[in-house]
């Protein structure tokens, strides 16, 4: 597993159209990424297509480009290049794995390190902090020059998949890169208050839903435990890109290790989203249940009731907590 944007460059040059994949249920990251090659790969001449399964989050809807998006059709393509960014693995496309049957060569940026390699052209990097950072890496390759615009979209990437820099994964190529970043005009001050102090009504009102739900499990209780029903999101009018950050909360509160929020789709599917503080560890806990992600943030999509699929899930974070 590593970074190969020479690899990379190389598909980009050959190539005239090219289709670029976020992951369901997006995230700053991975529209950051998309966006921002979309940016990049738009100056250097190339068609491109931006494609997900799922819409982009209200609050990352300011980035450039990102109108563009769309879910794959039945008549899409071809394409000379798929292009996935920030995406762990084939199911982590969603809808959009069909494309791979339009597309005459396959790519990847990604920084997952559970991440199995599954295109043709793979530049993965397990311990980059964001894939937005190997997409400034790339973009540098193919010579596109940074402009404030693309500025936005990577420190989208950089900032959310860091915590706002907090996170102990912080690399100082974060802050290389910002300092580029800022060097190209970026508008810090107003990206920051946009991205981590603004919050919708919905959002707020459906994180009081979930604080009324929270409790603590496990060895000294220290497992932070809330739950969502669809319920809970229509009372809100709340949707699913509104609970992305609520699971924060819970990990937040004095001593606890990890924290879990479980929450009803509605596709009828029970979504997980799983946190923990270092040394602790809860990608190995999602891959238990074909789910995946980072050490400390993985995520489970999984059939069952959600008082069903909590009790499963918390059974395995119950048994790590004991065991360490």
């Amino acid at each position: 597993m590593k970074r190969n944007p020479e690899a990379v460059a190389e598909a980009i040059r050959e190539a005239r159209s090219i289709a670029i994949v976020s992951h369901v249920n997006p995230d700053g990251d991975t529209i950051g990424c998309a966006a921002a090659m979309r940016l990049g790969l738009l100056s250097i001449g190339k068609e491109v297509a931006l494609f997900c399964e799922d819409p982009v989050p209200d609050n990352l809807a300011f980035l450039p480009g990102v109108c563009m998006f769309r879910t794959p059709g039945e008549n899409e393509g071809p394409f000379d290049l798929l292009l996935s960014v920030d995406v762990s693995d084939t199911g982590r496309m969603g809808t959009c794995e069909a494309l791979r049957k339009v597309s005459r060569k396959t790519a990847q940026i990604d920084h997952h390190g559970t991440n199995p390699e599954f295109m043709e052209i793979n530049s993965v990097d397990g311990n980059a902090p964001a894939a937005c950072l190997l997409v400034r890496e790339q973009l540098k390759v193919l010579g596109v020059e940074l402009t404030e615009d693309i500025a936005k979209c990577l420190y989208t990437g950089i900032s959310t998949d860091t915590g706002n820099f907090a996170f102990s994964t912080t690399s100082s190529e974060c802050f290389e890169v910002m300092s580029e970043l800022m060097q190209a005009g970026l508008p810090l001050a107003e990206l920051n208050r946009m991205l981590f102090r603004v919050k919708s009504r919905p959002h707020i009102k459906l994180l009081g839903r979930a604080l009324e739900s929270l409790t603590f499990r496990g060895y000294g209780q220290q497992i932070a435990v809330m739950k969502l029903t669809q319920k809970d999101f229509e009372d809100s009018g709340a949707t699913g890109q509104h609970a992305d950050t609520i699971v924060n909360y819970g990990l937040d509160t004095t001593g606890t290790t990890m924290a879990l929020l479980a929450r009803e789709a509605p596709c009828g599917m029970i979504k997980m989203s799983l946190r923990a503080k270092e040394p602790a560890r809860v990608d190995d806990v999602a891959q238990i249940f074909s789910g995946g992600g980072h050490e400390q943030a993985a995520g489970i999509t999984m059939q069952g009731t959600l008082e069903e699929a909590t009790e499963r899930v918390l059974a395995e974070m119950e048994r790590k907590i004991k065991a360490e």
